[in-house]
């Protein structure tokens, strides 16, 4: 699992993952994303490259995302794969992380 952070134009922190979100993978971005989660108002997951979700997986999502909205933020998935849309979908996430298709909704969402 990879981790690459990049600040867009809106301030937004761009956090782009890549590989499996596994157990392995996880524990090796778990304590960077929780930084960027601390030190940010809004983020962006760029879900597109992860190929596998597992639930330790989910677990930083959610523990990122709950760190952001104590920031007053928001944390958003952007592009899943549709195997890792479906694990999300079916447990439920969906309902406390926003799904994004393309990066057009990028402001709408980061307004509201």
């Amino acid at each position: 699992m990879e981790l690459e952070k990049t600040t867009l134009e809106n301030g937004v922190q761009k956090v782009s993952l890549s590989g499996r979100m596994d157990v392995d993978g996880s524990l090796k971005v778990d304590g960077a994303f929780n930084e960027i989660a601390k030190a940010s108002k809004n983020v962006l997951v760029d879900m597109s490259e992860v190929s596998f979700l597992a639930s330790l997986g989910i677990r930083t999502l959610i523990t990122a995302a709950k760190t952001v909205s104590n920031n007053g933020g928001k944390l958003v998935l952007l592009s899943p794969q549709p195997n890792v849309e479906r694990v999300l979908r079916e447990s439920r996430i969906d309902t406390v992380l926003p799904i994004i298709e393309d990066s057009a909704a990028i402001d709408r969402v980061f307004v509201s």
